[in-house]
């Protein structure tokens, strides 16, 4: 199944998902080996290091220094990985209401993350695509 490339219909179908979890990014040294039991969401490696997407919890129980607690946005469409203007469209909405957007694109799904004290507010915006 491919996923959706026409960014009106993208915007249209979409319907924003505020997962209930409280997230956070930490840096560390080493590997993936060396974190992988701290179930990360998300992993990047770095020049600087690895960057890991964490459960807040797991992070505070595990010593890990991390700035800002975010929440976890799940636009539920499958948009494609060629898709054009997604990420743009989304990040824009955002900006406009002043809630920085750090985007993680998966297969099948485009994942956003808000500061958690404005992710009600984020999911309000994002709906107005659908409006």
């Amino acid at each position: 199944m491919s996923g959706i490339t026409d960014l009106d219909e993208l915007l249209r179908s979409m319907s924003p998902k505020l997962l209930a979890a409280e997230f956070v990014f930490c840096t560390v040294s080493g590997g993936l080996k060396e974190y992988i039991g701290l179930n990360p969401i998300a992993t990047f490696f770095e020049p600087e290091g690895l960057t890991l997407v964490l459960e807040k919890s797991v992070a505070e129980t595990n010593g890990l220094s991390f700035e800002g607690s975010y929440s976890q946005i799940t636009l539920t469409v499958h948009s494609s990985l060629e898709a054009v203007g997604l990420t743009a469209a989304v990040a824009s909405k955002l900006a406009s209401k002043g809630i920085s957007a750090n985007v993680i694109a998966a297969y099948y799904h485009d994942h956003i993350f808000v500061q958690t004290s404005k992710a009600e507010e984020a999911v309000s915006a994002l709906e107005e695509f659908s409006a």
